[in-house]
């Protein structure tokens, strides 16, 4: 297709207009050339789509670091088919992920929404969900280029980052997604050793566009865009939301001033109209739209339960108590295991019309003994019961009825296609409620502004909640809560009511505020005896230890890796009580694990998705393996972390520690973690055969020596033949293979060029020489090594 053609059929301001979002998720259509409206949405365990709200549902798979844990490029292939699939059915054209940020410390926020503490496996999975979900012809934006490792002061901070350690490690990913074909990237809201990413020319016009060859468009993370000609001429394509902001009317009158030339904004629109003919939104004026390939419907409950089984990462077992076998009666514990913690909070947040629990999963295998046993939430949960959201005018009228499946109002951009922004003057929730308990029950108003509360209409709360902090986006990601107690009584149906004052702005509407309950507590002591009590006449005790919204989120980092509330203490007490206790950690980042030599098993669970309770049962009763392998170094104690600050100190971070981050910083420092990068158990067993290693090839033979048929993963590391700054080994290559009892398997690994190239001032130079190559369960578990020359 000719773009040029069609650009020149555009006066200046129909242009300028494409380069800024026509509302919060989308670009305008131009019918005049046959472009179609152009769909945004976030990810990346989902697909949201326009309207961020549990009236429009989404799968909700794994997370990313669950993903990561499978160190499976061919899985994550087809998750991201998943989300193609899931894409079409909600017109959505490009999705706004993956999130490719490393984990450079465990404090970092969105740690969950990341791959890997490591460059390489975030680079191989970020790619294989690229390919997976553009193969669908919808379009990837990986994020957040660059540096975005953390979230305190995440629109000011300054990160001070060499050029070799950018190379090396944090541009690494978005290279390789590039070479991939993706077809969008996303710019951050940081700065770069002085220069804000959306005006950043140097990495992106310069690094990204020309050096890489980058033909794609680059947008700008929400709201990060705040110059004129600066962004412009910084190489930022699109700046988003719209249509207000620093482009529009400002951008048009710096071309026709000479400010910035007319020819960059021709390249914006037609990195657009590219990016347009790749995901079928650019067709010709006359005639139906182009053909798209059509591709096999994939069946997103059952992925979702594989994918949780396989990246479940199974820590400790001693004495082989897992799997479970003719085991009767299994006590089950903790506040997670009733309301699963699915997902991490923030932009990465969708909808599912179903979530099963582990005591749902649990329970259907029959013998589970239920005890809450300490309940950590800071904030309360929504009542998951039918809803009915009313949007009324300024006289009280509704102007539409949405049902939703819980007492949780969010629209953020767009409002119901039949409300009429214009009138409409508040948003009111209504839900019946039938307790089961009789006592002082809590309600609470998550959210900003004022609020109505009513009890069968008699009024209980009634006043304004204030924005804490100073992050916008906390209004919606962690709005503050208010609480009051209210006496109901078991068996009788209540009706609940909250009302809001809202309205759309500029065409953008912004709802976001949640009714929480929690039933009459007795208080955590005597929690904890029952969930003893439960563990002690059961013969297994599971408990379900989770990290809550208010520790692992977008838009702030965590302040330490404890397990919030009195976890630790219940878990300590119910090993006491029943020595065949197993943990189940349901947390989308490193935790700390104080009582982890008094428990038999422990299981990772990461942030499961819909199927969590599915998926765990499956893995805990042999059905499945627990695939999963660390792609992030867990430590003891925080404090023993190679990096560990994320707070600025004069709007700055230096990243000081340069390419050590992960195991490499613990080789370097020689510390030791509670589990190193790559470790991970099954129910089988290996034998690590032979090697053989000639240039970049790389043969290992692995024999399953257990008794069932297992899944591996041969993790490959090289070691410089002189040091040259480099770690001591880093992860060069990995294959996941299959085995039956007895059955040995030979796996071929390509070592790629870059793992023996060193940055220099003159480029990337491969170092000649004689390398070491190991191969192994982790990097601290290497069972074979060879040499090869370079």
């Amino acid at each position: 297709m000719d773009f040029d053609e069609l650009i020149n059929q555009l006066d200046l301001s129909t242009k300028i207009r494409l380069l800024t979002g026509a509302d919060m998720w989308s670009l305008p259509a131009v019918p005049e050339i046959g472009l179609d409206r152009l769909v945004m949405s976030d990810g990346p365990i989902g697909v949201r789509g326009e309207q961020w709200t549990s009236a429009d549902p989404s799968i909700a798979l794994p997370s990313p670091t669950a993903l990561a844990a499978t160190w499976d490029s061919g899985l994550v292939r087809q998750v991201g088919r998943l989300l193609a699939q899931e894409a079409r059915r909600k017109g959505v054209h490009v999705l706004l992920a993956p999130t490719i940020n490393l984990h450079r410390s465990p404090l970092g926020g969105r740690h969950f929404e990341c791959f890997s503490e490591d460059p390489y496996l975030t680079g191989e999975l970020g790619a294989a969900y690229v390919e997976g979900v553009q193969e669908g012809g919808v379009a990837t934006t990986p994020k957040h280029f660059v540096a975005n490792d953390f979230e305190t002061d995440r629109f000011t901070v300054d990160v001070r980052v060499s050029d070799k350690v950018l190379r090396k490690a944090y541009l690494a990913p978005f290279e390789r997604v590039v070479r991939a074909g993706a077809w969008g990237l996303m710019t951050a809201y940081n700065s770069v050793n002085g220069t804000t990413m959306t005006e950043h020319s140097e990495l992106v016009n310069g690094v990204l566009k020309q050096e890489w060859g980058f033909d794609g468009y680059v947008v700008s993370d929400w709201t990060a865009v705040r110059s004129t000609e600066a962004a412009a001429l910084g190489g930022t394509d699109v700046a988003m939301p719209g249509p207000f902001g620093p482009w529009g009317d400002k951008l048009e009158e710096a071309v026709r001033e000479g400010r910035v030339p007319e020819s960059v904004v021709d390249d914006k629109v037609r990195r657009i109209l590219r990016l347009a003919h790749r995901v079928g939104a650019l067709r010709p004026t006359s005639g139906a739209p182009a053909e798209r390939a059509e591709h096999a419907a994939i069946d997103g409950v059952a992925l979702a339960r594989e994918v949780a089984a396989r990246s479940f990462t199974l820590l400790k077992n001693d004495g082989d108590l897992l799997p479970l076998e003719g085991v009767t009666s299994l006590a089950l514990i903790g506040s997670a295991a009733d309301e699963a913690r699915i997902m991490g909070g923030g932009s990465a947040q969708v909808f599912p019309d179903r979530t099963i629990s582990p005591l749902e999963g649990l329970r259907a295998r029959g013998g589970v003994r239920y005890a809450l046993g300490t309940d950590p939430r800071v904030r309360l949960s929504p009542l998951a019961v039918p809803t009915t959201a009313q949007f009324l005018d300024a006289e009280g009228q509704v102007l539409a009825e949405h049902p939703l499946a819980t007492t949780e109002a969010r629209w953020v951009g767009q409002l119901p296609p039949d409300v009429d922004g214009e009138r409409l003057s508040a948003v009111r929730l209504r839900a019946a409620y039938t307790p089961d308990l009789t006592g002082a029950h809590e309600l609470s108003v998550a959210g900003v502004g004022p609020f109505t509360v009513r009890v069968d209409g008699e009024t209980v709360f009634d006043a304004t909640i204030e924005l804490e902090g100073d992050d916008p986006a906390a209004a919606f990601l962690s709005p503050p809560e208010r609480r009051v107690a209210v006496e109901l009584t078991e068996g009788t149906a209540y009706e609940l009511e909250v009302t809001h004052p809202a309205g759309a702005f500029g065409g953008m509407a912004f709802v976001a505020y949640t009714l929480g309950h929690a039933n009459p507590s007795p208080g955590d002591d005597v929690l904890i005896t029952q969930a003893v009590e439960a563990a002690r006449s059961c013969e297994v005790a599971v408990v379900v230890a989770a990290t809550t919204l208010e520790v692992e989120s977008e838009g702030f980092d965590r302040e330490n890796l404890r397990l919030p509330g009195r976890q630790n203490e219940l878990i300590a007490a119910v090993a006491a009580a029943n020595p065949r206790t197993i943990v189940v950690v349901n947390a989308g980042s490193p935790v700390e694990m104080p009582w982890i030599a008094d428990v038999a098993a422990v299981l990772l669970t990461w942030f499961p998705g819909q199927e969590a309770g599915s998926a765990l049962a499956d893995v805990l009763y042999g059905d499945a393996e627990p695939g999963g392998r660390l792609p992030t170094t867990w430590p003891v104690r925080l404090a023993d972390s190679p990096v560990v600050d994320v707070t600025p100190v004069e709007g700055r971070v230096p990243y000081e520690e340069g390419v050590f981050i992960g195991y490499r910083g613990w080789e370097k420092l020689e510390r030791t973690p509670a589990f190193w990068f790559g470790h991970g158990l099954g129910y089988t067993s290996w034998s690590y055969d032979s090697i053989a290693a000639e240039g970049s090839t790389v043969t290992v033979a692995v024999t399953n020596t257990g008794p069932r048929e297992g899944r591996e993963v041969v993790q490959v590391y090289l070691s410089a033949p002189t040091p040259d700054g480099r770690p001591a080994r880093w992860l060069a290559g990995f294959d996941v293979v299959e085995a039956a009892p007895g059955e040995t398997v030979l796996t071929t690994v390509f070592l790629p060029e870059r793992a023996f190239q060193i940055w220099t001032d003159e480029g990337w130079t491969t170092v000649p020489g004689e390398y070491t190559v190991e191969a192994g369960r982790s990097v601290a578990d290497r069972r074979l090594g060879a040499t090869t020359k370079i």
